[in-house]
This record gives C-alpha cells, sequence and structure tokens, in this order.
C-alpha cells in the first residue's frame, strides 16, 4: 500500500485531500485537514510508599471524545448542511453516523483512513468574504465521535 512520497512505513504521508465517507458513499471532499485530536484527561495522583514520601504519579482519566475538523472551498453540495440540520433539529439518534475519513495522493490513491463511530456535525461555519475579493468562500466542519481509529 503506498504510504505518501516513499515506500517504507517510515515515511512521513503526503496528502492533497481528503474525503468523508459515510455508509459507504462519499458524501464530501476537503482541500484541508485542520485536525483529528484524540485526548485523554491526565489525573495527578500523589502516592505515598515506606521508601518514598510524595511520589507523583500521572494517571489516564476519562476520554474526550474525538473530534475531525475540515475545511475547503464551499460548494452547493447540501449533505453536510442536511446532516448539521438534523443535529439541530434534535434528531440526534438519526445523525449518529459512523463512516471514514481518507486521505489521498497526488495521484488519488488512498494512503490513510480513519475510522469514525457515531459522528455527528457538531460545528460548520462559513469564512468571511468580501465582494470583489478573488477569494473563495471557505467551509469548516467539525465532526465528534464516541470512537476513532487508524485502520490504514
Amino acid at each position: 500500500m503506498p504510504t505518501g512520497l516513499g515506500s517504507s512505513p517510515n515515511d512521513a504521508i503526503a496528502a492533497s485531500r481528503f474525503s468523508i465517507t459515510v455508509d459507504g458513499t462519499e458524501i464530501a471532499q476537503f482541500n484541508e485537514l485542520v485536525g483529528i485530536t484524540s485526548e485523554i484527561d491526565v489525573i495527578d495522583f500523589m502516592e505515598n510508599s515506606e521508601q518514598e514520601m510524595g511520589i507523583n504519579k500521572k494517571l489516564p482519566g476519562k476520554r474526550k471524545p474525538p473530534t475531525i475538523t475540515l475545511k475547503r472551498g464551499k460548494s452547493s453540495s447540501m449533505e453536510l448542511y442536511v446532516w448539521h440540520q438534523a443535529v439541530l433539529e434534535g434528531k440526534i439518534g438519526a445523525a449518529r453516523r459512523s463512516g471514514s475519513i481518507v486521505l489521498y495522493d497526488y495521484e488519488g490513491k488512498p494512503v490513510s483512513r480513519y475510522h469514525f463511530h457515531h459522528g455527528w456535525p457538531s460545528r460548520i461555519s462559513l469564512g468571511g468574504l468580501k465582494a470583489g475579493a478573488n477569494e473563495i468562500l471557505m467551509e469548516e466542519v467539525t465532526i465528534v465521535c464516541e470512537r476513532l481509529e487508524r485502520v490504514e
């Protein structure tokens, strides 16, 4: 399987575009992956033993929900907005979906894939745009999910 620029598993992954697939169907393409965040709170624990007093330990606490943030030029597609609208209308059961974020190289071949489970778009924002400017309207989408795993 290609891994970006080189063929070694230790080579950096180079991706030129990203997509979201839900139920096996690609629903959106993006040109920027702002970030994928998986985080666990840290618990500070002070422990005493017979040999030492006041040993400060770090323990894993509660998991924070993983987030995926993507950015693209705004298109006429309504897929993401309809998905977000279901959440706004309180239809969270119907809005929770599982799918993948796929990273593609410059030749259009997948180089990495992350599966998300029970995800929903918590935030959609549009960037600023000025009349007469030579710019593209940018859309940013944040998806929260219950579980995230890198599968390739």
